[in-house]
């Protein structure tokens, strides 16, 4: 019998693309998609309060990059429930060795993958076909004043969106998003990497 569970560590610490079993019969298949234990004991602890879910009609359909302010920063594990996406995750911990870095992963419904993003990245995806639902848990709630976002496009972020820019669909809101060095935090500061330590 498969592993509940196949975790893999990806190119930024903390961010893990995860696997769960499927066990298949002549019916079809089952799966725990999601088993804090079996989490836990994998990736680490987590409280997850919510999940929300998202319907994008459009193939080319831009959500992100999106992210909130400490102290109300959130974990999220994001799957796709119909369709495919390609899910982006950029670094923005100022301390982080790998600040203003990404993954690019596909997750799709049929193979049932997650991505696992902590606290302390932004997080957005483009949809690969029509009428994708996608489904993520979070471990914090939404904060209007801590709700922030990265624009999608930001050239020195160098992600190679499989849509271009006057052919995606966007909200206005995300169009607007500034690019990574030019964030702010919620008093006003700007947001910069922090020099290496001596």
């Amino acid at each position: 019998m498969p592993a509940p569970l196949h975790v893999e560590p990806l190119a930024l610490a903390g961010v893990f693309l995860l696997t769960p079993a499927r066990f298949e019969d002549q019916r079809g298949w089952f799966s725990e998609v999601f088993s804090l234990g079996a989490f836990e004991a994998q990736v680490g602890p987590v409280a997850f309060i919510q999940d929300n879910q998202s319907l994008s009609r459009a193939a080319g359909t831009v959500r992100g990059l999106h992210f909130q302010h400490a102290p109300h920063g959130q974990a999220k594990l994001v799957r796709v429930l119909r369709g495919s996406i390609l899910d982006v995750v950029v670094d923005i911990r100022p301390a982080s060795p790998c600040f203003g870095r990404h993954v690019a992963v596909q997750l799709d419904a049929r193979d049932g993958r997650q991505l696992f993003v902590p606290a302390g990245f932004a997080h957005g995806f483009c949809t690969l076909e029509a009428d994708t639902e996608v489904l993520y848990k979070v471990d914090a709630a939404y904060a209007p004043d801590h709700d922030a976002g990265i624009h999608w496009r930001d050239p020195d972020l160098a992600i190679a969106w499989p849509i271009a820019a006057d052919a995606a669909t966007i909200s206005a809101k995300d169009a607007a998003l500034p690019r990574l060095r030019d964030l702010r935090a919620p008093g006003g500061a700007p947001i910069v990497r922090a020099a290496p330590a001596d």
